[in-house]
């Protein structure tokens, strides 16, 4: 470890990196007190963190000072104990709160800029980029600090670097960061070693302007950290430098020399910004007012609660505010989710501007019915909407209330897992250039995909977007990113989400050079190219004629700190203004006019969170993701029966153009991942780890309830053969070691087992791992609808449906009948007809996907697919009674 060098561009592994080496450190430390270790292991081990703390407030210069000088001077004991002093604090994050931990000696006094007595503040760090002057940054920070007082809302500490690849780093890297100042006049180049951040420098051609490096900086940060608030502290007239386009990402540019002042309130101010929380902070004083309800919401208040012989105990476990913020009322602080015009506007207002979107709705019945909102708000009945098949039930069901036909898509199988990947571009596209020569294009409203899927795939969404532009410049699109609202605060994974990609389509289209690849690309093309040389061609779209009109969906409780069904409706929409009263009345139909305030306002809190350390926690569970693949891929015993699937797994080489093949390849690291996410097709969210349990001889099922009852870890999805872990910004390295130290047991268990079963129960176990692993069905594709629900041109079956029409229909019963599944009767209607139709949306969990739609006919895959089913719960399907079928004409 101590000859390891240690690169401060390692953005994903350095965090954790840093408090393995003090920890490390102090193991040598105690060692070399008691003779057991040398100084040169020491000094060397002390020489790995110096990289690190130079992107990091604390400790700072004055106590990595004095480690250096004891070390020097060899005073063991000293060295030892303030190391043990700083790891710790490192490690539970003590210097934020505690002021004797920034000193030297406890006599020291750093207090006036930390918590008093009973008080919190919340703590942050400003990086100052500054040229390497030391007299100079010196009194520029001592005249910052001075400006700080008690009575201010936060505490900070300047963090200084001196060049732009410093600055860069450190934002890259410290989590606490929530703004940067920066000086005129540094350098471009890092001292330090920085071969991955070169790398990637090089392949975005990012180079040195050495006119406006200041602006450059900026403009670098705000695209990788756009929450952060930046300021320019310039010599030059600051009229000047706002002439610059670049200068727009700025919260504020000042005069240099004589604004120690106006910097330290803007810095304040704008922190105070993001921590706002408009209807959270309007609840807590509606809850503390003394009100008396006469309501029909007698749970407000908590009296028939706290008061009762009976059910006092609720109000003991969920304590007095709960109920004291509960009303059904919408004045007096509150406001109406359905019409908001106070507080909740403010707070739909910031989740919009933190998300990177127009505009922003609250939704507290879950995605499920954001999906049905939007679909109803922008498309009307008879519409068609390209969408993937296996996409989550309520767009069905959108199709279904909203009379839209669907044009199913299908994704590329995964039959060894049981399980899709995503849709690919070709068929997109496809479905669009069929649909244009069936003269249907005009009745062609929205693509719908879901990014990303159960299982981690994620679209390449602005190349999906553009190419469909090229073919209809005013499609809508709308991207169900239930498991994916967390992306945002991750600048490797922003560009993938749906507000990612249209803010850079966005900016590409106002390029000189966007109209430029159009004209050259149709020059190319010629007049009348073939659907098949369409097909092969990365488009290029108009961007004189393209209407972006983008739509993201997203369970903000699935991935941040919201209460279970708190979910958002983002919107980057240039023909809003016509569907906002579409979207009102698409919310007055689905939403409740009783929405939970709790909900709503972990919803405001949620979006605060995530603007002020959003970017810290989805980096750690990024990182704690790949801790997990790389502990179980370089365990012994746990890979001998269990695999986390890489990208090459679960993408197949035709979509991965960049190479890319897994996380744990060796000598890949996050540039190769960056470039990857810039050109491939599809990328797999990292966070989402696979584990194939079958050649453990489990199903996926039977893990996961191993797991739960057992051992008390839940998991979410299972397939056949496996379950899927998601790593969040809730989990800490402690769940990794409780993971590791299960699958470790039960490996052990499994070997044990197999060492006494003898020949025969080996072939037992080796006859079940086939049977998981290999045995498994082929995946039914969505057959067709029957000619009845269908509007056929020129002799061609259409493939878009009437499924509205098909789901309504079954309601009279004298309009089913019912078929076994294993009967004869099936056997016989498959061979010779009449065909069977589904009359149900038929969906068995897992794998989670519909196999039939009402509608549909069923064809040999499908049954041959339900028979070999061995789970126990499928949605839309009765064994007792058999296949749910419409009578036909």
């Amino acid at each position: 470890m101590a000859n390891e060098q240690v690169h401060i561009d390692q953005i994903f592994s350095l965090s954790a990196l840093r408090s393995d080496n003090w920890r490390h450190l102090l193991g040598l430390s105690r060692k070399w007190v008691s003779g057991k270790a040398s100084l040169q292991e020491v000094s060397d081990s002390f020489k790995k963190l110096e990289p690190m703390e130079m992107l990091h407030a604390y400790p700072g210069p004055k106590l990595i000072g004095k480690l250096s000088q004891d070390l020097v001077e060899e005073r063991k004991e000293s060295f030892t104990e303030l190391v043990a002093r700083l790891s710790f604090s490192i490690l539970t994050r003590y210097y934020k709160e505690d002021p004797n931990e920034w000193s030297v000696n406890p006599d020291d006094s750093h207090a006036d800029s930390f918590n008093s007595q009973g008080t919190h503040r919340p703590y942050f760090e400003v990086v100052i980029v500054a040229p390497d002057r030391t007299h100079n940054v010196d009194r520029n920070v001592q005249a910052l600090l001075a400006q700080r007082q008690k009575d201010d809302d936060f505490i900070y500490e300047p963090l200084v670097v001196h060049t732009f690849q410093d600055a860069f780093c450190a934002v890259a890297v410290n989590n606490n960061i929530c703004a940067v100042a920066i000086f005129d006049g540094f350098d471009f180049s890092s001292r330090m070693p920085v071969p991955q951040l070169n790398k990637t420098m090089e392949e975005l051609h990012i180079h040195a302007d050495e006119d406006h490096i200041g602006l450059q900086l900026a403009s670098v940060i705000a695209e990788y950290r756009p929450e952060l608030d930046l300021y320019l502290m310039s010599d030059q007239r600051p009229q000047d430098i706002t002439e610059d386009p670049r200068s727009v990402c700025l919260k504020r540019v000042l005069y240099a020399v004589e604004e120690p002042t106006e910097l330290h309130y803007a810095i304040l101010e704008g922190v105070r910004d993001r921590y706002e929380t408009p209807f959270f902070d309007n609840l807590k004083k509606y809850a503390h007012r003394p009100i008396s309800t006469f309501h029909a919401l007698p749970i407000a208040r908590g009296k028939s609660v706290f008061k009762s012989d009976w059910i006092r105990d609720m109000g003991e476990f969920y304590g007095k505010n709960l109920f004291m913020a509960e009303s059904s009322a919408t004045t007096g602080g509150l406001d109406s989710l359905l019409e908001p015009k106070g507080n909740i506007k403010k707070a739909q207002e910031k989740a919009a501007r933190a998300f990177g979107a127009e505009h922003c709705f609250f939704v507290t019945n879950g995605t499920s019915t954001s999906n049905k909102m939007v679909l109803m708000a922008i498309a009307k009945p008879g519409d068609i909407f390209i969408v993937d098949r296996n996409c989550h039930k309520s767009h069905h069901y959108g199709a279904v209330l909203g009379g839209l036909y669907p044009y199913y898509v299908e994704a590329y199988p995964m039959k060894e897992y049981s399980m899709y990947g995503a849709v690919p571009l070709r068929a997109i596209k496809q479905a669009l250039l069929t649909l244009r020569v069936e003269g249907k294009l005009d009745r062609v409203r929205a693509v719908d995909m879901t990014n990303c899927t159960f299982d981690g795939h994620v679209y390449n969404t602005r190349r999906v977007m553009e190419e469909c532009l090229a073919i209809k410049p005013d499609m809508v699109f709308l991207w169900d990113e239930a498991w994916f609202g967390f992306a945002h605060f991750s600048p490797f994974l922003r560009p993938r989400t749906a507000m990612g990609a249209a803010a850079n389509i966005e900016k590409w289209m106002k390029t000189p050079e966007a109209l430029q690849a159009y004209e050259a690309q149709q020059a190319e093309l010629g007049t009348n190219p073939s659907d098949e040389v369409l097909l092969n061609t990365r488009l290029i779209p108009d961007p004189r004629q393209i209407r972006l009109r983008v739509y993201q969906t997203h369970s903000t409780h699935k991935s941040m700190s919201a209460i279970r069904q708190g979910s958002m409706v983002l919107v980057k929409d240039v023909d809003f203004v016509q569907i906002e009263p579409q979207l009102h009345e698409a919310v007055f139909t689905h939403a409740t006019t009783s929405p939970n305030q709790q909900l709503i306002a972990s919803m405001d809190v949620a979006r605060r969170q995530m603007e002020l350390e959003g970017y810290g926690l989805v980096s750690n569970a990024i990182q704690i993701a790949l801790d997990i693949r790389n502990q179980i891929k370089t365990h012994p015993l746990i890979s001998k029966y269990f695999k986390v699937l890489g990208a090459d797994d679960m993408i197949p080489e035709e979509f991965r153009q960049s190479g890319f093949k897994d996380f744990l390849t060796p000598g890949t690291n996050w540039s190769d991942a960056a470039v990857s996410i810039r050109d491939d097709e599809f990328f797999l969210d990292p966070t989402r780890i696979t584990l194939v349990c079958g050649t453990a001889g489990y199903d996926g099922t039977q893990f996961k309830t191993l797991l739960a009852d057992e051992f008390n870890i839940q998991v979410n999805k299972t397939s056949r053969n496996s379950v899927l872990f998601q790593s969040n910004i809730n989990n800490t390295r402690s769940d990794v070691a409780q993971l590791m130290r299960v699958l470790l047991e039960l490996a052990t268990r499994v070997d044990s087992e197999l060492a006494r079963a003898g020949a025969e129960g080996v072939k037992c176990f080796e006859d079940r791992v086939i049977s998981l692993m290999t045995d498994v069905p082929d995946l039914p594709n969505f057959s067709h609808f029957h000619d009845e629900y269908r509007s056929d041109v020129g002799g061609k079956p259409s493939v878009e449906g009437d499924i509205r029409t098909a789901f309504f229909k079954s309601w009279d019963v004298s309009n089913n009948e019912y078929v076994g599944l294993f009967s004869e009767e099936c056997d016989k209607r498959l061979k010779e007809g009449p065909p069977m139709v589904s009359a149900k949306l038929v969906i068995p969990y897992p794998p989670g996907f519909p196999i039939m739609v009402p509608g549909q006919v069923i064809s040999q895959e499908i049954i041959n697919f339900m028979r070999k089913l061995d789970v126990k719960e499928v949605h839309g399907y009765d064994s007792s009674l058999g296949l749910q079928l419409l009578k036909l004409k």
